[in-house]
């Protein structure tokens, strides 16, 4: 397994440093069965869940230990999602708790997530798989991969947002080779991917500063989390 990651990684960062986005689920037509349900009318439509899985980033939690629920991407998610499709029925249901890495995550999968049937699943783990290693990381998250897989559930993919005790900029640093492994998982399975760490380099590259976009170290605040809902939104 550790040969294949890195791999993985290798073959990645040609692409990566080429803007290569081929063999990426187009988001424009990843969700097409979904976006048809979405603009179904009542009596013919159907609740659909948008699940989100992952650490304290989707959980909402901004300046620790304040949880600002409705500014977090998830609930930014929704506002855009129904401004789209009015006669839609939508839960967000967030399943995220602060300070898990994806190892946790895929534990309680079947329990806590594959439960509530979810018809898109988001996975946003990697600012907290530093601790478990790119290893041990890629089966946790292949393996919540290909269980979705197996119930026809459309799985969207987020690289981490920002650190700021982490240069963003300096090249092979520890986030960046977590988001080109997500990448990796992303191509290998065909499924979407939200590239939130591009977002904020290229905010970065810009010229502005990352704080910005930050309540704390390594929480995004309100802009930062509207980066990652926009990038999500295409999706619909």
């Amino acid at each position: 397994m550790k040969k294949i990651v890195f791999i993985l990684i290798a073959l990645v960062l040609v692409s990566y440093q080429k803007n290569d986005i081929s063999h990426l689920a187009d988001p424009s037509n990843y969700l097409t069965d979904i976006k048809t349900e979405l603009k179904k009318e009542w009596a013919k439509n159907r609740t659909i869940n948008l699940v989100f899985h992952g650490h304290s980033v989707p959980a909402g939690y901004f300046k620790t230990p304040l949880v600002n629920t409705f500014d977090a991407y998830p609930m930014q998610v929704l506002k855009m999602v129904k401004e789209k499709y009015p006669f839609a029925v939508i839960n967000i249901i967030n399943t995220s708790i602060g300070g898990e890495n994806s190892l946790s995550g895929e534990k309680r999968f079947d329990s806590t997530v594959l439960n509530h049937q979810p018809d898109v699943l988001f996975i946003d783990y990697a600012l907290n798989d530093r601790s478990a290693g790119l290893e041990k990381a890629a089966k946790a998250w292949s393996t919540m991969i290909e269980k979705a897989l197996k119930k026809n559930i459309k799985v969207i993919l987020l690289t981490p947002s920002p650190d700021q005790r982490i240069d963003i900029l300096s090249p092979n640093n520890e986030l960046e080779k977590h988001a080109l492994q997500i990448k990796a998982l992303a191509k290998k399975y065909d499924i979407g991917l939200v590239d939130s760490y591009e977002e904020f380099r290229n905010k970065v590259l810009s010229g502005e500063p990352i704080t910005n976009y930050m309540s704390q170290v390594n929480h995004p605040n309100q802009q930062g989390h509207l980066l990652i809902a926009n990038k999500i939104a295409e999706f619909f």
